[in-house]
């Protein structure tokens, strides 16, 4: 099912962004279309002219979170940008989303569906570790990668952490939404942005209000996880910028820097001042890094 190309006002809304990050989109030119891709719907916005840029977010962060800085910038830069959210029944035994593995094999589908290939790519976090299996399995899909926030490895910090939210969930315990949102607050926004104190209790409100509406992203199943992949990156020969944000406590830039080194044409970029959120704490510096991989490439 597909709906026609509207113009139309989109309203001054919140992504995963602070009140001081609030931002009216112009009217413009927009694509809106619903596909099925194996199990799941996939609601796209698809903007602009020129070559095809797919944003992958992180898991259960909505496509939107691209419009505050990364498509702005995109479009401006003349290419055409797609984002999506993801739709899917839920079951009582699933995962809140697809692991990295089924996750890649939708994003194939849905690029073969586009017609899209070859296409550039841009994911964060979970979103980049799909991309990671698209380039092992369907490496022919991509004209070149970029992988926010990354890993090609656990490491101990990172299982014990992904145990613990899945020992949470197993209890069936909540935290209480204040706490919730501080917690997430702690664990993703830089020492730089803490320094910010109008901007931190911004953050923290919208945290507090995505837990309130459950919202809130949740762990990948660990039968879902797909170990090591070091090794197997290097087989990869799809141009590929990795960038590592400093404070990033998610997923340290020391195992982002592991990706790029891995990558025969692999490139790495550590993004100074900002944690996990780093895409929407730096974004100046995240979308000139990118344009120039981008150009450079070309």
């Amino acid at each position: 099912m597909e709906k026609a190309d509207e113009e139309m006002p989109l309203p001054t809304k919140w992504c995963v962004a602070p009140m001081h990050m609030l931002y009216k989109c112009q009217r413009l030119r927009r694509r809106m279309r619903t596909l099925r891709v194996k199990s799941a719907q996939f609601v796209l916005q698809d903007e602009g002219e020129g070559d095809p840029v797919l944003l992958v977010s992180d898991g259960g962060v909505p496509g939107r979170v691209w419009h505050l800085h990364q498509v702005p910038a995109l479009l401006r830069a003349g290419f055409r940008v797609i984002t999506f959210d993801r739709d899917a029944p839920p079951t009582p035994e699933s995962a809140p989303g697809p692991g990295p593995r089924r996750g890649a094999a939708e994003l194939s589908d849905l690029i073969q569906q586009l017609e899209l290939a070859p296409c550039r790519v841009v994911g964060v976090s979970h979103g980049a570790e799909m991309i990671q299996e698209l380039l092992l399995t369907r490496p022919e899909l991509l004209s070149h990668a970029v992988l926010m926030a990354t890993r090609g490895r656990d490491d101990l910090f990172s299982e014990k952490m992904a145990d613990a939210e899945r020992d949470l969930l197993a209890h069936g315990t909540r935290l209480p939404p204040r706490y919730a949102a501080w917690l997430r607050a702690a664990l993703n926004l830089s020492p730089s942005t803490w320094q910010r104190e109008e901007e931190v209790l911004d953050w923290l409100d919208l945290f507090e209000a995505s837990e309130r509406a459950g919202a809130s992203s949740m762990p990948t199943a660990s039968d879902e996880e797909p170990g090591d992949r070091l090794q197997a990156l290097g087989q990869v020969r799809v141009p590929t910028l990795v960038m590592g944000f400093e404070h990033d406590l998610i997923v340290r830039p020391h195992l982002c820097a592991e990706v790029g080194a891995a990558l025969p044409r692999g490139q790495y970029a550590q993004i100074p001042d900002c944690g996990h959120y780093g895409y929407l704490e730096q974004p100046v510096r995240v979308n000139q890094t990118m344009l120039t991989f981008f150009r450079s490439c070309t």
